[in-house]
């Protein structure tokens, strides 16, 4: 069983998470926030190459294929999860059914939010939308932590361009790759400064920078070693810094 009092500041995991989380103690963390597959690759076209552009990954990767089902996650989620805490969760249109119907009836609240990606990829056919926008889900029970700050910025709507710049790890580079300062909005609303973050899809530890430069503590999980190796190098360069 891991000992949550003695994490100064991040412990991370490699392993698989439906494992890992059982050595999480009961209500011992106080916000949830993970980016699972979306498992959209069932419905790719195929990647497109251009030479006048890179190639556009319809294919996501091979672990999107693996089929997701939110009913395996209840349990742990609400064993591990404080009385006060929170819950957001990554998610796409195929998927935020799936995940209302087996939550929704634990928890007082399930709602969702909308990041609208301010520079998504073309639509080169121009054939529908623009895929810019991505969804998450939000659960609470009543006395749940909730910093509520000014009206104009408790919205469920979020404007954020995707991962670009220095900001982007590219090798490896993570295909969903969520942006800090959609991360820094939801910890900094829904958890205090000292509590505990959990990301068991961490990939390269986004969550994990987000809540260390916001004074709080994080739990990460990653599988692949890759994205574990890039995710532990990523949180003691910003450690360092902290």
């Amino acid at each position: 069983m891991i000992d949550v009092n003695s994490i100064d500041k991040y412990l991370l995991i490699q392993g698989d998470c439906m494992e890992k989380m059982k050595l999480i103690p009961d209500g011992s963390i106080e916000l949830i926030l993970c980016d699972p597959p979306y498992n959209l690759s069932k419905y790719s076209t195929g990647n497109m190459r251009f030479e006048w552009r890179n190639t556009i990954n319809n294919d996501v990767a091979e672990w999107d294929k693996v089929e997701l089902n939110p009913a395996d996650f209840v349990e742990d989620f609400l064993r591990i999860l404080s009385p006060t805490g929170n819950i957001f969760i990554f998610t796409s249109y195929n998927m935020i059914g799936k995940w209302h119907e087996v939550f929704d009836k634990h928890f007082d609240t399930f709602q969702f939010m909308v990041w609208h990606k301010t520079n998504p990829v073309p639509n080169v056919r121009k054939s529908s939308f623009l895929n810019s926008c991505e969804l998450i889900v939000c659960m609470w029970n009543k006395g749940h932590t909730w910093n509520f700050t000014k009206q104009s910025r408790m919205h469920n709507f979020i404007e954020c361009p995707k991962c670009m710049g220095k900001e982007r790890i590219k090798n490896p580079k993570h295909p969903t790759q969520k942006p800090l300062a959609v991360l820094k909005h939801i910890i900094e609303i829904a958890s205090n400064e000292n509590d505990i973050v959990l990301d068991m899809f961490m990939g390269v530890a986004s969550t994990g920078v987000a809540a260390l430069q916001l004074k709080r503590r994080f739990i990460g999980i990653e599988i692949d070693g890759d994205y574990f190796r890039a995710g532990a190098k990523r949180m003691a360069e910003v450690n360092q810094l902290s």
